[in-house]
């Protein structure tokens, strides 16, 4: 009886009677209840299962989606932005490579050159554009590494706020002066301007040129006074015109400007003698621990596509490998250097604590 009981209960379709079991209708709203929960038993799943191949869709669309825009990137023109004015190492370095990459991808690099901050102007546009990879900055070692220590304040973080992609090459800076200059060899030079201390005013046009000049002032003991431009062209300029007495020139503008007798060459900064000028002095054979060396690379706003940043390293590793480049890189002074944006990474970091000591010990005051 319990049994039979047990079973009304839980099928209300069987009911004991006299006669034995009797199926019975169910009431009406036990039928209701179960046609629910067979309904919502049935949609719940259904629904999952539809949620679940959507978002998987989904996630296999945009993938497909993020791979065929990294296979056609770049599929417009791209702007590359150069901290320093026409006619500057960067710039001659940054058409250049524009040049090639164009003829590689099929699209126009223009190159947009924003002077100002020691290239900090540059960067920080660089830095607030979109990470799509068609802004990207083409500097010196100034923007990306040695503001850190010459600015009081610069409005990025070169370690974080890029995305580096690759090195181009690097330069040594010369210092020059006026075929009238009453000094042609280093000794000689220290010792004018030793004689009117004071009287000597020197321009840079980059933070290397800045450093060389600090770091000349300290090893040489004198006391030439630095005068700021938006350019080391624009700082020869005034030496050509009189209104300065020297600056430090990339070596690029510098062979330029020895063949066409516009200015002389002093002494060059790098720790020892170049071999496109070997018989240019190296001021370190007087002042010796003077090495001061500019580097130039390309970098993107954080966050940019990696395959985006693997096309652009590849094609421009590429171009530093073949022999006819690397021509055209010596023309304007530079030698190639070749890394993956890895070691780019780690080379901004380590030039910062370079350029960081080589200030200090300088004396330099940020700015």
């Amino acid at each position: 009886m319990n049994s039979m009981m047990k079973l009304s209960s839980t099928c209300a379709s069987l009911r004991p009677t006299s006669a034995g079991l009797q199926f019975c209708a169910p009431p009406a709203h036990h039928a209701h209840a179960r046609a629910r929960r067979g309904f919502l038993r049935g949609l719940v799943p259904k629904a999952v299962r539809a949620f679940c191949s959507a978002v998987g869709a989904l996630a296999v669309a945009l993938s497909l989606s993020a791979s065929a825009l990294a296979q056609s990137y770049p599929n417009r023109p791209v702007k590359m932005l150069v901290p320093f004015p026409a006619g500057s190492a960067t710039d001659l370095a940054a058409r250049l490579i524009g040049q090639h990459l164009g003829g590689v991808f099929g699209q126009t690099f223009v190159v947009d050159n924003r002077p100002g901050a020691g290239g900090s102007i540059a960067g920080l546009e660089v830095v607030r554009a979109a990470p799509d990879g068609y802004t990207l900055l083409f500097s010196s070692n100034s923007a990306i590494s040695s503001n850190v220590a010459l600015l009081k304040k610069i409005p990025y973080d070169p370690t974080k706020d890029f995305a580096p992609i690759a090195a181009i090459g690097e330069n040594m800076l010369v210092l020059m002066v006026k075929p009238t200059f009453p000094a042609r060899t280093i000794p000689e030079f220290i010792a004018q301007l030793k004689s009117r201390p004071g009287k000597f005013t020197a321009g840079y046009g980059s933070s290397s040129s800045q450093v060389c000049i600090a770091v000349l002032n300290k090893l040489a003991g004198t006391d030439a006074l630095p005068v700021p431009y938006k350019g080391i062209p624009l700082a020869v300029n005034d030496v050509l015109g009189g209104t300065l007495d020297f600056t430090f020139v990339d070596i690029g503008n510098a062979m330029a400007q020895a063949k066409g007798g516009g200015l002389r060459p002093i002494g060059v900064s790098s720790a020892a003698r170049n071999g496109l000028v070997p018989d240019w002095p190296a001021l370190a054979e007087v002042l010796p621990g003077f090495d001061i060396t500019a580097w130039f690379a390309v970098v993107g706003p954080a966050g940019m596509p990696r395959d985006a940043v693997e096309r652009l390293n590849g094609a421009i590793g590429q171009a530093l490998r073949q022999p006819e480049f690397r021509e055209k890189l010596a023309a304007i002074g530079l030698s190639p250097v070749i890394m993956t944006p890895e070691q780019l990474k780690g080379f901004i970091a380590t030039e910062i604590v370079k350029w960081t000591r080589i200030v200090k010990e300088a004396e330099i005051q940020p700015e």
